[in-house]
């Protein structure tokens, strides 16, 4: 299934998005120590200490980049999402820009009601983001697309690090 913006992208970007949905799984080398990771970010989610979450996050990611033996990315963990009154903003991811890694923000408190995110919300956000960086880094994607490929790979890995 092809979302309905395929049908808007020029014949180089539907060939990006083709090879992007056809990759639906990224096998975590490493697979225990990296669970180890993200089950850190659990318990520094309990503690609502911002500092703490964001280095569990950034060990998480520093160790899936090193897996997979890409660029590591700086990760960023804010307080409280922005929102207009549509919709907030989970996490963001910001492309390299020449030499300086590339960004993720994500942020651990719902908009509305400042609470802490949790834990598999949290962890699908820092996952979604990563997988735009594997796009790029690991599977040499033009654009990282949101295909059924790209979600299938963040479920995949959200998987191995969690069951």
């Amino acid at each position: 299934m092809r979302y309905a913006y395929y049908a808007n992208l020029k014949p180089r970007q539907r060939a990006v998005y083709r090879r992007s949905d056809e990759t639906v799984k990224l096998l975590l080398p490493n697979r225990p120590a990296l669970a180890r990771l993200a089950a850190a970010i659990d318990k520094a989610l309990e503690t609502q200490d911002r500092a703490l979450i964001e280095r569990a996050s950034r060990a998480l990611a520093e160790g899936i980049a090193a897996a997979f033996e890409v660029p590591p990315v700086r990760v960023k963990v804010l307080s409280r999402r922005p929102s207009t009154s549509e919709s907030e903003l989970h996490g963001l991811y910001e492309t390299r820009d020449g030499r300086a890694p590339a960004v993720i923000r994500v942020w651990m408190r719902t908009a509305q009601h400042k609470r802490v995110v949790a834990f598999r919300t949290f962890l699908r956000t820092l996952l979604h983001e990563l997988c735009h960086h594997l796009d790029y880094e690991l599977l040499k994607l033009e654009d990282s697309f949101h295909t059924e490929g790209f979600f299938k790979r963040e479920s995949s890995l959200f998987k191995q690090l969690v069951t």
